[in-house]
């Protein structure tokens, strides 16, 4: 019996291998926000690819450094990527189940911006900003898995709206008194922290361990928390350390308190203008290139796209004026609390409870510590724009700084808009109520610039046929003499030619304006002999401010005002005015008006 053969597979009879399982990542996690567990749970939603695509994104997002780190914000981004997943399977009903990011077009996110507008008032802010956090989650995604989307559907991905409205006003800044009296009174504030730290550090250096020598002594006490880090409630009971001040005082003698924060954050944004957020994140080692006085500031920018890694130049030196020395002083006073934490944040802090920690990993409680700062300083007493008492906002310290950069620059956006686009330093820090007045102002100045421009100066001879007025055009002989001899007489002025008017409807017209346009005409011609008519004119006007708003009263007359009193007028001497004036008023008589003027201003 021949000995039974084995078939071996052969390559053509091997099965094929299964497509690999994409690592798609979780829908069930916990992130922790601020010390405190936040759970998460997006099993129950349809479009599982998706879904475990945003929840890795969201997971993401929230473990890094940035401005995602409320509790209210997470749930609020959870809540809308649930109502993205939902609308997208209601969408498409049949492909749900298997829809690969591939499959994702821009018609669905333009669809449910519209669905989104849909649920809330036409002027509602809620479709932008649920919008900002679903395509910053897909951008996300998108780094993840570059190649999971298809090129319409990554270009769609590059702008956050296409018909929701944005609804934000930019912030306007503080007057200039309160932010002088808040950098102010952030210096003065800063300059206590550090004498009181570095008192707190010579008394330590005289202390004893209280375990041997008692509890009872501040520098012992001080010496624990210098070789052993801030007391908790496990090192001694409150009541043994209430006569020294409590725990918290203590702490608050070697190591920065939330509170000192405040105004050292609050100083910076002063003296540089930068992001909050910037000033929030800084490391321990952001100074770099330190150079004849000055020194460069290194920060992140996480909003902004693209070059997200950024530097500023600000003055270095021994003074808490200068932004160098309050960020070389603040390494200096946080270095022993960032080395018990073992980080390179620069702002470090230790609680009330005695745990020294890096506090802007998130913004809990930080409002509470800018109201409670400023009302320990009396500068909520100080007046707002429209007459409100002052609340802190770094960003509006911000706005204020760039204001005072704009107002020195003259409105040039080239020498204002650094670390800007020039449309968002136009839009967000140029047109704001604060530069409302100066904006007016300048439109003023151009039109009357402009209307300078297209209207010469009068006109003006003295009794012998000199010119008195700085105007170019040229008069003949024979129009000295015609204005000199009153032939040509148009009440208020003399007409060079009554039928060559700029005003008339056709060449060889006669002139529709004979009265008050003289004043404004190219053809007038103003002598003493015409200075009673203009004077009594004159009285007219400043009579009818009496009958006319402010406003109204520059409208209708305020041209014709100002072209008697600084363009004829002022070209006349006094004996010349006062002997008009007086033949003005002859007999206590005024000059009749004409009624084609009466006309004009009726």
């Amino acid at each position: 019996m021949s000995p039974r053969r084995v078939r071996f597979p052969s390559a053509v009879d091997t099965p094929a291998a299964a497509d690999p399982v994409p690592s798609i990542g979780p829908v069930v996690f916990t992130v922790d926000l601020h010390g405190s567990p936040e759970h998460i749970d997006l099993s129950g939603l349809p479009c599982p690819r998706l879904t475990r695509a945003l929840a890795t994104a969201l997971a993401e997002v929230i473990s890094s450094p940035g401005t995602l780190r409320l509790r209210s914000s997470v749930r609020y981004v959870a809540k809308r990527v649930r109502e993205f997943v939902e609308f997208t399977a209601a969408a498409l009903p049949d492909s749900a189940a298997d829809l690969r990011l591939g499959d994702l077009e821009p018609d669905l996110l333009d669809a449910f911006e519209l669905h989104l507008i849909a649920q809330y008032e036409e002027a509602s802010k809620e479709p932008y900003l649920a919008m900002t956090y679903l395509v910053r989650l897909l951008k996300q995604v998108h780094e993840a898995h570059p190649d999971a989307f298809d090129a319409a559907f990554h270009a769609r991905l590059g702008y956050t709206s296409a018909s929701a409205n944005r609804a934000t006003k930019p912030l306007d800044a503080y007057p200039f008194p309160v932010l002088d009296a808040l950098e102010s009174a952030a210096r003065d504030d800063v300059a206590r922290i550090r004498d009181r730290i570095l008192e707190g550090e010579r008394l330590a250096a005289t202390g004893r361990d209280p375990h041997q020598h008692g509890w009872d002594r501040l520098e012992n006490v001080l010496w624990h928390i210098l070789n052993h880090g801030p007391l908790t409630a496990d090192d001694i009971s409150y009541k043994v350390l209430r006569l020294l001040g409590g725990r918290k005082e203590l702490n608050g003698r070697l190591h920065l308190t939330a509170l000192d924060l405040v105004p050292f954050l609050l100083l910076l944004a002063c003296q540089t203008g930068m992001e909050p957020e910037c000033i929030r994140q800084l490391r321990s080692d952001c100074l770099t290139s330190p150079a004849r006085g000055y020194v460069s500031v290194a920060y992140v920018k996480r909003r902004s796209a693209g070059a997200t890694h950024k530097t500023v130049r600000v003055a270095d030196g021994g003074s808490l004026r200068l932004p160098g020395g309050v960020i070389r002083l603040s390494l200096r006073l946080t270095k022993r609390t960032r080395e018990l934490i073992g980080t390179d944040a620069l702002w470090c802090d230790v609680t009330a409870a005695g745990q020294p920690r890096a506090p802007f990993d998130s913004l809990y409680g930080w409002s509470a510590f800018t109201q409670e700062w400023m009302a320990r300083h009396g500068l909520d007493n100080l007046t707002d724009r429209g007459g409100l008492p002052v609340a802190l906002d770094l960003r509006r310290v911000r706005k204020t700084v760039k204001s005072r950069q704009y107002l020195r620059a003259g409105g040039a956006l080239e020498d204002f808009a650094s670390g800007h686009t020039r449309s968002v330093a136009a839009k967000h820090y140029a047109d704001i109520d604060a530069h409302s007045e100066t904006h007016e102002q300048a439109v003023e100045a151009g039109l009357a610039q402009a209307l300078g421009a297209a209207l010469a100066p009068p006109v003006v001879l003295s009794d012998d046929g000199d010119r008195l007025d700085d105007g170019e055009s040229e008069l003949s002989d024979q129009e000295i003499e015609s204005a000199l001899s009153g032939e040509r007489d148009v009440w208020l002025a003399s007409c060079r030619d009554f039928f060559a008017s700029p005003f008339a409807r056709k060449p060889g017209a006669a002139c529709p304006v004979p009265a008050w346009g003289c004043l404004e005409c190219p053809n007038a011609v103003f002598t003493s002999r015409h200075l009673p008519s203009l004077l009594s004119f004159l009285d007219f006007l400043e009579r009818q401010r009496e009958e006319y708003p402010a406003t109204e009263w520059s409208a209708r007359f305020g041209l014709a005002w100002d072209r008697v009193v600084h363009g004829v007028r002022a070209r006349f001497n006094t004996r010349q005015i006062t002997t008009a004036q007086t033949i003005a008023e002859a007999d206590g008589n005024r000059l009749l008006l004409p009624a084609s003027f009466l006309e004009v201003i009726a």
